[in-house]
């Protein structure tokens, strides 16, 4: 079975898979599990897959994948690639050391024992690939129904600490609230063990997500603020700062969404940003995009307008979402283009300015041209 909302060239390498099974191995049963699942339940756009077998046998398992043509990677119990599919046997995890690699893999003997190592009831759907039938042995197609997240397992769930931070996210992304007990185990779990790289593969996805308005207040919720970046908020300071995050998702440059998050954080609660960015270990270009970025000022003038788009349009200000920025700029004609006050080193070079003097006459210039443009207040 290809499922309905396959782009390609995802069906035409699941149809690769099905046939090579369906030819050599026709007694192995072919599960699409995990998010893949979830998404073709709600309807949204799947970008990858991931399939695990069930009837065969490791060594088996190894030498079909490798006359499919697929490549290993991992080691205990390979995962195999075969485009954007990683297929591979269905396994138990068990939490033996510190860390997201402390853990042992043995062989799961059935789907319901397989699907117990997901996080969320979401994420443990499995769809049987020959007869289309959604296996759901946790109540996750009614979670769904219900726009709810929800711990498939208590006691294996809080032995990976980063499926807090994924449940952050997943609210953000889904527009999900969490489910009351889960919400109370994941405020119980500690966060110092996860590493820089994990912490931001979250956030990331987070950043970039429709619903920045449910991430907060998953991440103040679950206690992941305090825990990662030493933020606490009050009732009265989490509306403004989810109203702004509303406001900037319909209003914002599309480019720019993955920095409007820490940006408003860090604009409402008073911090910097580029601490922020420190905090959940953010590669440099947030750090350099952020600091380049000028804060909501208590009074927004035509002029600090003005001077703000001498760097950027004003549309890519991630500060587009405060009140009437949009309407002012477009009629200032600096909403999609930068202001040129039309003054160049040239010209001065040729009046004689030099060194640091040519500097400073550039600078007092280019202030007296936006003063003239946009008027002298603020």
């Amino acid at each position: 079975m290809i499922p309905p909302n396959l782009p390609e060239p995802l069906a035409s390498e699941l149809k690769e898979v099905l046939d090579f099974f369906s030819i050599h191995y026709p007694n192995v049963r072919l599960y699409l599990v995990g998010g893949a699942v979830r998404d073709m339940v709600m309807g949204r756009e799947i970008c990858d897959l991931d399939i695990e077998c069930f009837g065969i046998d490791p060594e088996t398992f190894d030498s079909a994948l490798q006359r499919l043509g697929a490549k290993g990677v991992g080691k205990s119990f390979f995962v195999y690639k075969y485009g954007h599919i990683d297929i591979a046997l269905p396994r138990i995890e068990r939490k033996v050391g510190e860390g997201h690699r402390g853990f042992a893999v043995s062989l799961a003997k059935d789907t319901k024992e397989a699907s117990r190592r997901r996080d969320f009831t979401m994420n443990a759907l499995m769809l049987d690939l020959r007869t289309g039938e959604i296996v759901d042995h946790w109540g996750g197609l009614e979670d769904i129904r219900k726009k709810v997240i929800r711990v498939v397992d208590p006691e294996k769930f809080v032995e990976d600490s980063l499926r807090v931070l994924r449940a952050m996210q997943f609210s953000a992304r889904l527009k999900f609230r969490i489910e009351k007990k889960s919400r109370d185990l994941m405020r119980s779990m500690p966060l110092d063990d996860l590493t820089p790289e994990r912490i931001f593969w979250e956030f990331e996805k987070m950043f970039k997500a429709p619903w920045l308005h449910y991430g907060l207040f998953a991440m103040l919720d679950l206690l992941v603020a305090e825990k990662i970046l030493g933020l606490g908020c009050d009732r009265k300071g989490f509306i403004q700062m989810a109203r702004h995050m509303q406001k900037a998702r319909s209003l914002g440059d599309e480019a720019m969404r993955p920095y409007y998050f820490i940006f408003i954080l860090s604009t409402d609660l008073h911090r910097s940003a580029v601490a922020l960015c420190e905090k959940i270990h953010t590669p440099n270009v947030y750090k350099k995009i952020l600091s380049f970025q000028k804060r909501v000022p208590h009074h927004i003038t035509d002029r600090f307008l003005g001077a703000l788009s001498l760097r950027f349009p004003i549309r890519q200000w991630l500060g587009i979402y405060a009140d009437r920025v949009t309407e002012r700029s477009k009629k200032l004609g600096i909403y999609e283009k930068q202001f040129d006050p039309g003054i160049r080193p040239a010209q001065l070079l040729e009046e004689g300015y030099s060194g640091r003097a040519l500097g400073k006459e550039l600078r007092r210039r280019i202030l007296a041209a936006v003063r003239a443009a946009f008027g002298v207040d603020g």
